[in-house]
């Protein structure tokens, strides 16, 4: 690997962080707009035209805000933990295609759209995606607070439970990929977007996502009525921001994998294939249709906040364990029966996996149903 190639990879990771830095300080405008938006509210517009200079300000106010640290905590944890929380949520988006390719004038160079293509990037995902829980416990330990430690533990115990369900849906998409590259991923839906294939796994990963960035209804370890406020109790000034940043960026990462895994990532709609719009015809389209995936996303994520109450924390974890665990089982199972005909018999059976998985899911809601009505006839 020569020197062209090494500044090659430098500059295309200074381009990734100044994304999502950039994304995550601008996130925050985009959601205080939007809720006050559906919450009939005017929303920040002092700072700048129309408000645009308010995560400025509010990183300037972080900047000089005064920090604390608790006497008896362990310092060198307390510190660690920030920096252990917002650092996966920034390189996990290494392996995350933003298009295809072109070629740089005059000296004819090929430049692919991404950090880096690895042949196991799902695991990539999964792997960086688990330290983040780390940063949390070590927080809530380091404080040397018991209520700081009881929103790590229960924060922890979330993002844990809902993992299985969130890896199991990496398996509904790795497996009519035919790979675990996230190149070939987003290539394989050029017929076909795996959400229209696989509606139900597409919509338990995004649930299980807002469970692990702790977004509403799952906020319940840090939720202003709870005693345990959470695992950044302790935490002020830019200490706080880190976490502040890390669950934004994390946000931003988390659709851009959905977008990546279920929606064609930076691919067209699938019946622009063969038309001017198309990547393979206009590769600067690519970003463009991922930014576009990513918005809309986003905005399902804080339309959920503004309009959902949160759960309790016992029906919480059960919701993970008992409804979206053995559903997403079943999901997998069917994705490969249906692949399984396919092969056998014709791709028209791989319409077999949408409608056999809505019947599952329509179970799974009227057996929930039942649960829950059962729970209060006998209450």
């Amino acid at each position: 690997m020569d020197w062209t190639m090494w500044l090659e990879l430098l500059i295309k990771a200074f381009v990734m962080v100044l994304v999502l830095l950039t994304g995550f300080a601008y996130l925050t405008l985009y959601e205080r707009r939007a809720l006050a938006r559906i919450q009939t509210r005017i929303g920040p517009n002092r700072a700048g035209p129309q408000g645009l200079l308010q995560p400025i300000a509010d990183a300037v106010k972080l900047i000089f805000k005064e920090e604390f640290t608790p006497a008896r905590a362990d310092r060198l944890m307390f510190v660690i933990a920030p920096v252990v929380t917002v650092v996966p949520a920034m390189i996990i988006a290494a392996v995350i295609p933003l298009g295809t390719q072109f070629t740089l004038p005059f000296v004819n160079r090929i430049v692919l759209l991404h950090v880096a293509d690895i042949n196991v990037g799902v695991l990539y995902l999964s792997a960086i995606a688990s330290i983040a829980v780390y940063g949390i416990v070590l927080a809530g330990w380091s404080s040397n607070n018991k209520y700081a430690m009881l929103g790590g533990m229960r924060s922890t115990a979330q993002m844990i439970s809902y993992e299985l369900a969130l890896g199991l849906c990496f398996v509904v998409a790795i497996l009519p990929g035919n790979s675990m590259s996230l190149v070939d991923i987003v290539e394989a839906q050029k017929g076909m977007w795996f959400a229209a294939i696989q509606p139900v796994g597409a919509l338990i990963f995004l649930i299980t996502t807002l469970a692990e960035v702790n977004r509403a209804p799952f906020d319940m370890p840090e939720a202003e009525q709870e005693l345990a406020a959470g695992y950044h109790s302790e935490y002020s000034g830019m200490k706080f921001a880190l976490f502040f940043m890390a669950e934004y960026e994390k946000m931003i990462v988390i659709c851009m994998i959905a977008a990546t895994l279920y929606f064609g990532g930076y691919r067209e709609f699938w019946f622009l294939k063969d038309t001017v719009l198309s990547v393979d015809r206009t590769w600067w389209l690519g970003p463009i249709y991922l930014l576009g995936k990513v918005v809309v996303l986003l905005f399902f994520m804080i339309w959920i906040r503004a309009t959902w109450p949160r759960i309790r924390y016992d029906r919480l974890m059960t919701f993970g364990w008992k409804v979206l665990l053995p559903l997403s089982i079943a999901v997998v199972v069917l994705t490969a029966f249906g692949i399984l005909l396919a092969d056998q018999y014709g791709p028209m059976y791989l319409w077999s996996i949408p409608v056999l998985s809505s019947v599952a899911g329509i179970i799974t809601v009227l057996l929930v149903n039942f649960s829950l009505r059962r729970k209060v006839a006998h209450a």
